[in-house]
């Protein structure tokens, strides 16, 4: 088998991580905690936000005001694997996210958050 086609075999195999994130913005110490099913996808996060895509729209104004390059995305903590059938990922996801939130408390100054977070994308 060759290596292309061994490295698609592993990639289907492989299953993705759920977990938490960070956005934070360096210049300014605010944050953005998201959740994923797939910690795989935050490069595409990044490329989001650099083209101005994000749903937030205060971060939005401080990529265009400061540029993509002052902001960091930082996984905040990895979802465990549960016994099949006990938990949904997405369920425990968005418990997850939730601690966090309470943990952080990014909101108003302190963060780019709404107390009433989007939850797992």
């Amino acid at each position: 088998m060759d290596r292309r086609a061994e490295l698609k075999r592993a990639a289907r195999e492989t299953r993705p991580e759920a977990g938490v994130y960070q956005i934070r913005n360096v210049r300014t110490g605010m944050i953005l905690v998201e959740s994923t099913l797939n910690l795989k996808t935050l490069n595409g996060r990044r490329m989001e936000l650099a083209r101005g895509a994000h749903r937030n729209a205060r971060l939005r104004a401080d990529v265009r005001a400061l540029g993509p390059d002052a902001f960091v995305f930082e996984v905040l903590e990895v979802l465990k694997e549960q016994d099949e059938g006990l938990v949904y990922p997405r369920d425990a996801v968005r418990q997850l996210e939730a601690a966090w939130l309470e943990r952080l408390q990014p909101y108003g100054d302190r963060g780019y958050n709404t107390p009433s977070g989007p939850g797992p994308t």
